[in-house]
């Protein structure tokens, strides 16, 4: 038996510590032997469900599918830590430079009149996009039938 505190709330930090316990050696079976393909679909799932909870406009189970999703960003980004590719930390410093860069007119004193249209070319900028075939080739091919072509 592992010991944890049980001290609610917990927070990131007990996120990551619980998921690094389910993992070891005296964890979890099934939480060992999952690999990111064997966890793929569950991401999709909880997408989806946290995306229903949007549209029901309940913030309690919007509250719940987030922390589902959050789960599966946690158990990946752990994954990918044990085969020394990348951290959580990494995957935070990651979308923090990017929210960062994104958003010159917070961050860098810029004048923006269409926030949008700044976060869109930076993307682009970043992804190296310089013609509409590269926009098109940057849209996920994992995306669901229907909204991929609106996204192309």
């Amino acid at each position: 038996m592992i010991n944890l505190k049980n001290t609610p709330p917990y927070g990131l930090d007990d996120l990551r510590e619980i998921m690094a316990l389910l993992r070891s050696p005296d964890g979890c079976p099934w939480d060992r032997e999952q690999t990111h393909q064997s966890i793929r679909r569950n991401m999709l799932e909880e997408a989806y469900e946290a995306a229903e909870a949007i549209d029901e406009g309940d913030p309690e189970h919007l509250k719940e599918e987030l922390g589902d999703v959050l789960l599966q960003v946690v158990f990946h980004a752990r994954m990918a830590q044990e085969a020394g590719q990348f951290t959580l930390d990494d995957v935070i410093d990651g979308v923090c430079q990017k929210l960062i860069y994104r958003h010159p007119h917070v961050f860098a004193g810029e004048e923006s009149q269409d926030a949008l249209a700044t976060w869109n070319a930076r993307k682009r900028q970043e992804t190296a996009q310089r013609t509409t075939a590269d926009a098109m080739a940057a849209v996920a091919r994992a995306l669901p039938a229907l909204p991929r072509p609106e996204k192309l």
